[in-house]
């Protein structure tokens, strides 16, 4: 459940954001079928998406706040809370598990001092699990942001993870 209290919130969609949103308005006949397209775009300018933007969105879109956060609730690619600078996503899927995606995610809550689903302290890096990342044949395979690394081996793991710091 969202409680915001609006009467003291700054929160404000900036320009770029309602500009972008307001662009993606004139592909979809109905209005909240812009809802995931808003979440997107907010979510990249910011980083995840709070309570606030959820709020600004329905506004903007002349849809309730329950829309947007069913939508933004389902959909596990929208962050609800704030995330690491960098997201490693590990696909846990059958297939990966074969090829010992364990020994990996093991090896990066090592080096990164957190669980799955935690972020790092200094905010460089959230680990999260995926159920398919598209590319068995090359498993196991590491998403880092928007890229994909296949056959990773836990030997490549403390060079690519300094490739993102």
């Amino acid at each position: 459940m969202i409680k915001v209290n609006l009467l003291n919130s700054n929160f404000r969609l900036n320009s770029l954001e309602k500009n972008k949103i307001k662009n993606q308005i004139k592909y979809y006949e109905d209005s909240r079928s812009v809802s995931i397209e808003a979440l997107k775009i907010v979510q990249k300018e910011r980083g995840w998406i709070c309570d606030e933007a959820i709020f600004a969105i329905s506004k903007l879109l002349g849809v309730s706040v329950v829309d947007i956060e069913s939508v933004a609730t389902f959909y596990n690619q929208i962050f609800r809370q704030p995330v690491g600078k960098n997201i490693i996503r590990y696909c846990d899927s059958i297939v990966c598990f074969i090829n010992g995606y364990k020994d990996i995610q093991m090896l990066l809550e090592n080096i990164l001092a957190i669980k799955t689903g935690e972020t790092t302290q200094d905010g460089m890096f959230t680990l999260l699990p995926t159920c398919c990342l598209g590319n068995c044949d090359q498993s196991p395979v590491l998403m880092i942001n928007d890229d994909m690394h296949f056959c990773v081996t836990p030997k490549l793991i403390p060079n690519l993870l300094d490739s993102y710091k």
